[in-house]
Formats: structure tokens, C-alpha cells, sequence
């Protein structure tokens, strides 16, 4: 990408917050493609993630990061501690929060681990979802939030709508500072899609089971193949902790496991632009989330026995 330094801005943004608030959700609807999983469940997002968006003046990085929450098992560690590295470095800390609720201990969580950053960047605090509270609901819980961390500069936002994203974006751009881009500018994420494919799986999975099984599940790739530029075959392992756990997987019938493999299968093919030809099978590996062997071969960070 051939672009005059003097004038274009690029930098790094951390996109933080607890669990379930819009940051996945967010980094689609700017990068105006499905990159990171998103679902009703909290803690969708497992691991940091880039979303680069380029645009004529300015290359955003967008670190997609797990929400921030006390965690149950050593998963929850691994996930906090890929969020709290993320803010290291950054050139800007966009920390998303619920404006339709009042700040919960988790949000205060948030706010703590950034008052403890050795050195803070600049912190843009956003109030999501300020389409479902009025103007006077509003205006107190901006307050609510902003005495958590009263050095942030405050943005209501809804990020389901084009307006609130325009003015996000103007907002983070112009806290860039001014250089090269980092990418080449037709790049969109730093995961290659089997990769992405793994957690469009477990998204589909979060959708479409009940409360009990979700955060139980990992998802392996064992086999992605191109068969040519416009197919792929992915053959997929899910895992679970318990056998009643795998039988709700699979369903009656393997009626669950189809609805989970037809919508996994559209979303890799929205976002890889190909045919793909998706075969899942289930496995029980109990207890796995406080496996450390379990979690790095499913690719979490885990700090090694001291």
C-alpha cells in the first residue's frame, strides 16, 4: 500500500470490557465483514484477535480481546490474562461497557486493571446499547461509568447503527498517531480462516445449546483442505466435559449436531467466500478447561508452573 506518511495516522486499539457487551460485534460492524464470533452467551471470545481496517487517511488495528470477568477455572485465567496483555502498548483503549445496566463488580474489575497499567493510554470510554435507555436514564449512567475512571473521555454509541459507528470511527481515528500502515491493506485479521472457522464452529454451538453446556465446549480443526478456489472439506472435532454433555450435542437423532454444523457451515462460507464442506464429530475430554495440556492444544496461553 503506497501511502504519504505526513497525514495518515495508524495505531493499535485495545477493545475491552466484561464479557457480553458488543466488542465482537463492534470490530464486524466496522470492518464490514464477520471476523471475530458473536453470540448471546458471554465470553464468546477466547482469544486476541485483529480486525485491521484500512481506510483512505488511516489503518485501525482493532484487538478483539475475551471480556474481562472473575474467573472459575484456569480457561477464565488464560482468558484474562490475554486481555490485560492486549492493553500493553496500545495507542488507544476503547473499553466498551452496557449502557442499559449500571456497572457491575466485573466492570469495576475493568476499571481497576486499567488504573494499575504501569503507563495508561488514552482510554475511550463507550457507552453501547444507548438505544435502549432514554435521554435522562442516559445521561446518569454516563455518570455511573465515568466515575469508575474519571480520566476517560466519554461516547455513547449504539453499534448497531451506521450514525453511532461514523462517529466511534472519527473519534479513534483522530487518536491515531501519524504513520505508515502496519498492513498490507486488503489484510483483515491476523488468524488464517481454519483458525476463525474454529470459533464460527463454537459460536454456532453457543447459539443454539443450553446454559450448561456452552462454556464446556472447545473446538479442534482436524483437517482443512482447499479442494479448489472455490470449496473447502473441514473435518472438526467439538469436545465436552461430561457424556451427558455430549449427548445434548449431538441431539436426538443427531438433529442438534446439524442444526450446529448448517450454521457454522454459512458463516465460514460468508466469511471465506467459498463452498465448505463441514463433517463434526463430538468428544468428552473431561474437565479439560483446567487442563493445562488440554488448553494449549487448543490453543490457549498458559502460564507454565513456577
Amino acid at each position: 500500500m503506497e501511502v504519504e506518511s505526513q497525514g495518515f495516522r495508524a495505531g493499535f486499539v485495545a477493545v475491552i470490557g466484561r464479557p457480553n457487551v458488543g466488542k465482537s460485534t463492534l470490530i464486524n460492524a466496522l470492518l464490514r465483514q464477520k471476523v471475530a464470533a458473536v453470540s448471546p452467551r458471554p465470553q464468546t471470545t477466547r482469544r486476541r484477535q485483529l480486525g485491521i481496517l484500512t481506510l483512505p487517511n488511516a489503518q485501525v488495528v482493532l484487538v478483539d480481546t475475551p471480556g474481562l470477568h472473575i474467573p472459575q477455572h484456569q480457561l477464565g485465567e488464560a482468558m484474562n490474562r490475554a486481555a490485560v496483555e492486549a492493553l500493553e502498548d496500545m495507542d488507544l483503549i476503547l473499553w466498551m461497557v452496557d449502557a442499559s445496566v449500571r456497572p457491575t463488580e466485573e466492570d469495576r474489575l475493568v476499571a481497576d486493571r486499567l488504573k494499575n497499567l504501569r503507563i495508561l493510554p488514552p482510554v475511550l470510554l463507550v457507552l453501547n446499547k444507548q438505544d435502549l435507555i432514554g435521554v435522562e436514564g442516559l445521561s446518569r449512567r454516563q455518570q455511573e461509568y465515568l466515575d469508575l475512571l474519571p480520566s476517560a473521555t466519554l461516547l455513547a454509541i449504539s453499534a448497531i447503527q451506521a450514525g453511532s459507528l461514523s462517529t466511534l470511527l472519527d473519534a479513534v481515528v483522530e487518536r491515531m498517531p501519524e504513520g505508515l500502515p502496519f498492513y498490507d491493506e486488503d489484510q483483515i485479521t491476523d488468524l488464517y480462516e481454519r483458525e476463525i472457522a474454529v470459533d464460527l464452529i463454537r459460536e454456532a454451538a453457543l447459539i443454539h445449546l443450553r446454559e450448561e453446556v456452552p462454556h464446556a465446549i472447545a473446538v479442534r480443526i482436524e483437517e482443512y483442505t482447499e479442494r479448489s478456489e472455490t470449496n473447502a472439506y473441514i473435518m472438526a472435532t467439538i469436545f465436552v466435559e461430561r457424556d451427558s454433555h455430549k449427548a445434548m450435542v449431538i441431539g436426538e437423532g443427531g438433529a442438534m449436531l446439524k442444526k450446529i454444523g448448517t450454521t457454522a457451515r454459512k458463516s465460514i462460507e460468508e466469511m471465506s467466500g467459498r463452498k465448505i464442506f463441514l463433517e463434526l464429530h463430538v468428544k468428552v475430554r473431561k474437565n479439560w478447561r483446567n487442563d493445562p495440556a488440554a488448553l494449549r492444544q487448543f490453543g490457549y496461553s498458559i502460564e507454565d508452573d513456577q
